[in-house]
């Protein structure tokens, strides 16, 4: 059976404000009113013959037939505005509103350091960035790619590697390590003030993981105890260049203050390389020149970080 035509720009308007969970949010990003954007929904759900959405004065979610609209219809209208958009692209430079959806420490140790080379390389680009530590549904949060590490990325994801492997480093300044001594062995750090993560997503704390030196590889894990936790890795990072305790910290993100001294690294025969960070999109299929690009130029990114 196919579909009604006329259905089509309604689905669209609704999952826009279905994305939102709010009219108010849906119409400034389509620039119409709030109350035109009602009334086509309002037609949706009259065709339909089913509510999509439960609406309160301060509050909307999507019905249990909304949702289940939502996830399938979501996904078809990307692949039909990346197909649109990649028919415009074809005879010009790479152009239009790339959304990243990437945790804050990617943005700030890979992205933000080469934004002005990226916009004088491609000016027809602009960036949007959604800053989420837990890991993304790009698709349903309407990002065009995704930044995280590789150990957390979904199977079914097209990902290329944007960084060299990397460790988890445990560090602390030359005034902590001098008052209190330097740990040799993971069992020792119950002895230090060890500052903790907490993450925004979960709520939970960042548990250290360390494998054994030798051959068998065992692994430990030490949950970290002190005098302050974190849910900023900047800010977890100024404490411990201030003396205040030792974290731990992706080595990759703190080269420099290890460089300079500013930071001492400890128990490193502990901390094994893992997958780093990876650009992921949905699919390769029809891929917009501006996402080429991006990609292109992290992987070029990645080549300078591993020669540094």
């Amino acid at each position: 059976m196919s579909i009604n035509p006329t259905l089509l720009p309604a689905l669209a308007w609704f999952v826009h404000i279905a994305r939102h969970r709010s009219f108010t949010k849906a119409a400034m990003e389509m620039e119409m009113s709030r109350a035109a954007l009602s009334q086509h929904l309002k037609g949706l759900e009259q065709q339909l013959n089913v509510r999509l959405l439960h609406r309160t004065t301060r509050d909307m979610s999507l019905t249990e037939e909304g949702q289940r609209l939502y996830d399938a219809v979501a996904p078809a209208l990307k692949m039909i505005d990346t197909a649109v958009t990649e028919l415009g692209e074809v005879q010009s430079a790479p152009a239009g509103l790339i959304r990243v959806n990437t945790s804050r420490i990617a943005a700030r140790t890979l992205l933000e350091p080469h934004l002005g080379e990226l916009f004088e390389r491609y000016p027809g680009l602009r960036l949007e960035m959604t800053l989420n530590d837990g890991f993304a549904n790009i698709i349903s949060d309407g990002a065009d790619v995704g930044i995280r590490l590789g150990e957390s990325l979904d199977e079914h994801m097209v990902a290329v590697p944007i960084t060299p492997r990397i460790e988890m480093a445990v560090v602390g300044s030359p005034t902590y390590f001098k008052r209190y001594g330097i740990p040799q062995t993971p069992a020792e750090l119950i002895q230090h003030n060890c500052l903790a993560y907490r993450f925004t997503s979960s709520g939970t704390i960042d548990r250290w993981s360390f494998s054994t030196p030798d051959a068998g590889g065992h692994t430990q894990v030490f949950e970290p105890r002190g005098s302050a936790v974190f849910n900023d890795d900047e800010s977890m990072l100024k404490a411990a260049l201030q003396g205040v305790g030792l974290i731990k910290y992706l080595d990759i993100c703190i080269r420099e203050q290890l460089a300079s001294g500013e930071l001492v690294r400890v128990l490193q025969p502990w901390c094994q390389p893992f997958a780093g960070f990876y650009l992921y999109t949905p699919t390769r299929a029809q891929m917009p020149a501006k996402v080429r690009a991006l990609i292109d130029f992290m992987i070029e990114k990645r080549a300078q970080l591993g020669q540094s």
